[in-house]
């Protein structure tokens, strides 16, 4: 796919991306990571941790995808996509490379998506499931909101399983105290940008709910893949930076509106 071309009104790209791949040499990534981001006067975040990555960066669009272009030579990362939207200013106040135990913490070592992948629904699919009222095979259709109560407070799936969290590590116990309720249903977890609702989903298998998927992508890929129209959702979504929340065309409210060809 051809580079998306930004207008000189909406000078920053910003990029979120993750993966599950088993890292070593932490503290060496760490520092190459931060120095080559650095040169590229980029900001935002990267979180390193013995079972992958996840980032959220902002910059010049050439010089983030010359990172980016960096980061997948190391075979680990090779073919990483990314989620990409734009801003008028500069959405992170630093940058920082941080070394964690978890990518996104859920106190469960035995959940390791490394070691393969929960059943994912591209959000095309979500979108069809959603209009029709139903999966294709008839089961009703649940849409299970990972992410934390306030960030649902902002925008949400119109009808989604919403149980108040406070942090992502309370999602276990969660879902375990309703397992019931969710086995009579194809349920769909998601989050902002796929990797709550990844390690999600296989807490769903473990607990034998064999018709549990993740949004592929996340809210942020569901908005890109259906052209904003993004049926069944209403609001916005919550972003961890200085935008808040984007609404279905990936723009921050009071920006203007940037074209992409």
């Amino acid at each position: 796919m051809a580079p998306r071309i930004f207008p000189v009104t909406a000078p920053f790209l910003n990029v979120s991306t993750y993966r599950f791949v088993p890292l070593d040499g932490l503290a060496d990534l760490r520092q190459q990571l931060f120095d080559a981001a650095q040169a590229r006067q980029l900001k935002g975040t990267v979180l390193l941790a013995e079972e992958g990555i996840n980032l959220f960066l902002a910059g010049e669009p050439a010089a983030l995808r010359d990172w980016l272009d960096h980061l997948r030579r190391d075979t680990r990362f090779a073919g990483l996509p990314a989620k990409e939207s734009l801003s008028v200013s500069q959405p992170f106040k630093r940058l920082k490379v941080k070394i964690k135990r978890e990518i996104i913490r859920m106190n469960m070592p035995v959940i390791r998506p490394a070691e393969g992948r929960a059943p994912a629904v591209p959000p095309a699919t979500v979108a069809r499931w959603l209009q029709q009222g139903h999966d294709d095979e008839g089961r009703p259709v649940l849409m299970l909101d990972t992410r934390n109560s306030f960030e649902v407070d902002a925008g949400a799936f119109e009808g989604a399983v919403d149980w108040r969290l406070t942090r992502f590590s309370e999602f276990p116990q969660a879902v375990a105290a309703h397992r019931e309720q969710l086995a009579r249903h194809t349920v769909v977890s998601y989050c902002t940008g796929g990797i709550r609702c990844e390690k999600a989903a296989l807490v769903m298998q473990q607990l034998g709910l064999a018709h549990s998927y993740q949004l592929e992508g996340g809210i942020l890929k569901y908005f890109e893949e259906t052209g904003g129209q993004a049926p069944g959702w209403k609001g916005r979504c919550f972003v961890f930076d200085e935008r808040t929340a984007l609404d279905t065309q990936l723009q921050a409210q009071d920006e203007p509106a940037a074209a992409q060809t």
